[in-house]
C-alpha cells in the first residue's frame, strides 16, 4: 500500500493507476485518507457502479432487514412458484 498527500500527487493519474497491482494507492489530505485507487478484479463496470450507489445499497439493506424480520422462502419454493421444477 502506498500513501500520498494530495499536494504531492503531481504525476499523471495513469502513473498511480499502474501502481495498484502492488496494492492500493491511498490519497491523503492533511494526513487523513480521502480517496483510494484500488485494483478491480472479477467485476464489470455495472458491478462496481452499483456497489457504491447509495440508493442501491439502501435497497439491499431494506431487503436484508425485511428478510431477517419477516423471513423468506426457500430456493425450492421459489423454483416451485416459478414452475422451474
Amino acid at each position: 500500500m502506498k500513501t500520498l498527500e494530495l499536494a504531492e500527487a503531481t504525476a499523471p493519474l495513469v502513473e498511480y493507476a499502474r501502481e495498484v497491482n502492488q496494492g492500493p494507492v491511498i490519497l491523503m489530505a492533511d494526513g487523513k485518507p480521502v480517496a483510494a485507487l484500488v485494483a478491480i478484479e472479477n467485476a464489470d463496470l455495472e458491478t462496481v457502479t452499483l456497489s457504491t450507489h447509495p440508493q442501491f445499497l439502501a435497497l439491499i439493506e431494506r431487503s436484508r432487514s425485511r428478510q431477517k424480520s419477516e423471513g423468506g422462502i426457500s430456493g425450492q419454493e421459489m423454483r416451485r412458484r416459478l414452475r422451474l421444477t
